[in-house]
C-alpha cells in the first residue's frame, strides 16, 4: 500500500509536490499570507485516495493526469476550473465532478478549499465494459450518483485504506478497484452505454451462465473482473450481467461475492480452538474488507455470526 503525506505554507514546495504526485503543473498565490497546504494519500494498486487541505486562493494549470481523478468538495470552492469543452466551472461543497478526462491538461482556482480527490487507472473501467470506454460528461447524471460517487470514495478510504494489512489482500485491492470503477461508470455518462443491446440479450442464455458459473468456481480464489468472466463465457460483459440478472436475478459480482462467503465459511468451520485463525484475517483473504458487512453477509446467509462458526466465545 502507498502512503504519502505532504504540509507546507511555501507555494513553490507545494508546487514541486504536486508535480511529483500528480503531473506536471504550475500554481500561483492568489492572496498575500499564508499559503498553507496539508495534502495525505492512500493508495492500492490502481486506484488511490488523496486529503487535500489548501488553507489559501491558489490558482493552477496541469499537463493531463493520465488518470482518471474525481474530485468530492467538502469546503471552500474551486472555480474558473477548464479543460477543452469545458470553461468557468464552479464546484461547491457536496460537488462530486471529473476533474478532467485523462488525457487533457486543465486549469483553474482553489479558494480555501478541503477536498477529496480519487484516482484510478482508465483501464479498470474497460475491464468492467469489455472494451474501451470514454467518459463523455464532469459532472453526475443524477443527485443520487453523486453521492453513490461520495460514499464509493469515502469506503474506499476509511475501510480497505484504514488498515494495510487488510489493503494489502489481493482479493480487497481488486474489490475495492472494481467497486470505484463501477462507481464511476454508473455516475458519469459514457460511450460503453446502449452498444450492442439486441446481440447481448440473445447472447444471455444458459449456456452463457454455465460458462460463467464454472469460471467463477475455478477463479474465486484470485482477483476477477466481470470482463475476465465474460471472456471466459465468449459474451461481453453486458451479455453476462443480462444472463445472471435473466436467470439467478443477481450480477456476477454478487454471486462471486456469495461464492467467496461459501470459501471463508468453510475455512472458519474447518479452523481449530488453538490455530490462531481469526474472522477479520479469513473476511480479508476472501476479500471482505469490511468486518461489519462481513458479518450482516454471514448471518444473513448462515444463520449466525461467523465468530459463532469459529468458535470464539
Amino acid at each position: 500500500m502507498e502512503t504519502l503525506t505532504f504540509e507546507s505554507d511555501d507555494v513553490a514546495r507545494t508546487e514541486d509536490f504536486l508535480c511529483r504526485a500528480y503531473a506536471r503543473m504550475s500554481i500561483g498565490g492568489g492572496t498575500a499570507g499564508s499559503h498553507r497546504a496539508r495534502i495525505s494519500r492512500t493508495g492500492i494498486d490502481a486506484v488511490s485516495v488523496d486529503e487535500i487541505d489548501l488553507a489559501c486562493e491558489l490558482s493552477y494549470s496541469a499537463t493531463p493526469l493520465g488518470r482518471i481523478c474525481v474530485c468530492v468538495v467538502h469546503e471552500g470552492t474551486i472555480q474558473d476550473h477548464s479543460f477543452a469543452g469545458v470553461d468557468d466551472e464552479a464546484f461547491g461543497p457536496g460537488d462530486a465532478v471529473l476533474l478532467a478526462p485523462p488525457e487533457l491538461p486543465y486549469a483553474g482556482r482553489i479558494q480555501e478549499a478541503r477536498y477529496t480527490i480519487a484516482m484510478l487507472d482508465p483501464e479498470l473501467l474497460a475491464q468492467l465494459t469489455g472494451g474501451p470506454v470514454q467518459l463523455t460528461g464532469h459532472r453526475p447524471g443524477a443527485a443520487a450518483a453523486s453521492r453513490q460517487l461520495a460514499r464509493s470514495i469515502a469506503y474506499l478510504r476509511d475501510h480497505v485504506l484504514a488498515d494495510a494489512a487488510v489493503a494489502d489482500e489481493p482479493l480487497v485491492a481488486s474489490t475495492a478497484a472494481q467497486h470505484l470503477a463501477a462507481s464511476v461508470l454508473y455516475a458519469f455518462p459514457h460511450t460503453a452505454r446502449g452498444e450492442g443491446a439486441a446481440r447481448d440479450r440473445v447472447d444471455a442464455h444458459t449456456a452463457t451462465l454455465r460458462r460463467a458459473l464454472a469460471h467463477i468456481d475455478d477463479h474465486a480464489d484470485q482477483p476477477v473482473t466481470v470482463a475476465e468472466i465474460a471472456a471466459a463465457a465468449h459474451v461481453t460483459p453486458r451479455a453476462l450481467q443480462y444472463a445472471f440478472r435473466r436467470h439467478l436475478d443477481t450480477t456476477p459480482l454478487a454471486h462471486l461475492r456469495r461464492v467467496r462467503l461459501a470459501h471463508a465459511h468453510r475455512e472458519l468451520a474447518a479452523a481449530g480452538p488453538g490455530d490462531g485463525v481469526t474472522v477479520t484475517e479469513v473476511a480479508a483473504r476472501w476479500g471482505f474488507y469490511h468486518p461489519g458487512r462481513f458479518a450482516s453477509h454471514y448471518r444473513d446467509t448462515y444463520g449466525q455470526a461467523p465468530h459463532r462458526t469459529l468458535g470464539e466465545p
